[in-house]
């Protein structure tokens, strides 16, 4: 069964664990249980209904403030399919949660309370949507039920969406949804409160959207992670490489390269776990035989042989700085891609975007908590990845204080 990954997105109280709690009660995906345990709870808080959106708060923080602090990744099904759905922080000091979640997501959820409008955070998550390739944004306008479902508010609002994804770039599809999701209202079923709307309910749009397969087209990248070598009398001679296929296609029988040797060889066996299989697909870890003795270690890549591949040790990112402590010129990290970490230094800024305005500010002399921008970086030793845009499973990395081991930024490349 096909799983789809989706995030939630959206400035606080927009609505978001009440959205996915609703989802989880109408497809009766709630054990008897934890329904009676959250019925419970909404009545010692004074509520004269139940409050799903308890169903996602898994922090006790979280349910004694009513906010959303961790990334929560609820999971259910319906017939047609899987669903992973990562219930991202509302708060803009939490937007590097936001990333994080959002991150292995195939679509994303952005909600708008309908009277208070587009805000600082609904240009964020949408330009995060757009930083991180997401192909399909809903766009879902919430709390309809306190505008008098008013089709004038939801129209403005959408209108200043689609002026804000035209003004950032954004390449994907977007779909505009006016839901109450306190009642359910466009959730799972249309709703007769707002004739006027005539699309499909949300789920109904999830359950008729095509799960992302283009990662098999992208160029073909094997991570190596491990070396096998049991020394066994029944695998006395056996060596294998240990990794994951983060893109593309293998099969028994192809010639592979192994970078940075670029020593050639040819792929003898593939396995998943004990099982031997004859092609490998994008998102598999797996164990490769080859039939050729060459030098092939941790961090090494194996790409088709005639491949094109990139080796960089100078490029620009596009960086949203996760750190208290401002990211300033000259300061040196640990760059981890992959299963590779090396020493990087940022050696300069070129812009960072005014949320705001969603503009660029040049001139800049640190980023802050939250930041995203442009930068350009300078490696130790070479880095066998993508630009972003045309492998985004190759084209990412993460920036590491040497010293504390904390994760610091998140990058994505730019240019060479």
């Amino acid at each position: 069964m096909d799983v789809l990954r989706i995030a939630t997105a959206g400035s606080v109280d927009d609505g978001k664990s009440t959205l996915i709690g609703r989802l989880l009660y109408d497809t009766k995906s709630i054990t008897k249980d934890k329904l009676e345990a959250v019925e419970a709870s909404s009545k010692r808080k004074g509520l004269n209904f139940t409050d799903l959106s308890l169903l996602t708060d898994g922090l006790i923080a979280e349910r004694e403030q009513g906010i959303t602090i961790d990334v929560a990744h609820i999971y259910f099904s319906t017939d047609t399919r899987k669903y992973i759905i990562a219930d991202t922080p509302g708060h803009v000091e939490y937007t590097r949660n936001m990333i994080t979640g959002a991150s292995n997501a195939e679509a994303s959820i952005v909600l708008i309370d309908a009277r208070k409008g587009v805000s600082e955070q609904t240009r964020r998550h949408l330009f995060i949507s757009s930083l991180l390739k997401i192909d399909t944004v809903f766009v879902c306008v919430n709390k309809m039920d306190l505008v008098d479902f008013s089709e004038v508010t939801f129209t403005a609002i959408k209108d200043e969406v689609a002026a804000l994804a035209t003004k950032i770039g954004f390449s994907g599809k977007l779909h505009f949804i006016p839901i109450a999701a306190k009642d359910g209202d466009n959730v799972v079923q249309l709703s007769p409160r707002m004739p006027w709307y005539t699309d499909k309910a949300l789920l109904e749009h999830l359950e008729s959207l095509p799960v992302h397969q283009n990662d098999e087209a992208l160029p073909t990248r094997f991570q190596v992670q491990y070396v096998i070598r049991p020394h066994s009398n029944e695998y006395h001679d056996f060596r294998g490489y240990a990794g994951k296929l983060v893109s593309g296609f293998m099969k028994e029988g192809q010639k592979v390269t192994a970078l940075p040797s670029l020593r050639e060889a040819t792929i003898q066996a593939i396995y998943t776990g004990n099982k031997k299989v004859s092609a490998a697909h994008a998102g598999e870890s797996l164990a490769i035989e080859l039939s050729e003795d060459i030098d092939v270690s941790r961090g090494n890549m194996l790409v088709p042989t005639g491949a094109a591949y990139q080796q960089l040790s100078t490029f620009t990112a596009k960086l949203t700085w996760m750190d208290e402590q401002p990211l300033t010129i000259g300061k040196t990290f640990l760059l981890q891609h992959g299963v590779n970490r090396v020493k990087a230094k940022l050696t300069s800024f070129s812009h960072v975007i005014d949320m705001n305005t969603v503009e660029e500010k040049g001139n800049v002399k640190e980023f802050r908590l939250n930041d995203i921008g442009e930068v350009s970086i300078k490696t130790a030793k070479p880095i066998f990845a993508d630009i972003y845009k045309t492998n985004p499973r190759n084209g990412a990395f993460i920036l590491i204080d040497e010293f504390s081991n904390h994760t610091v930024a998140v990058g994505f490349i730019e240019s060479i």
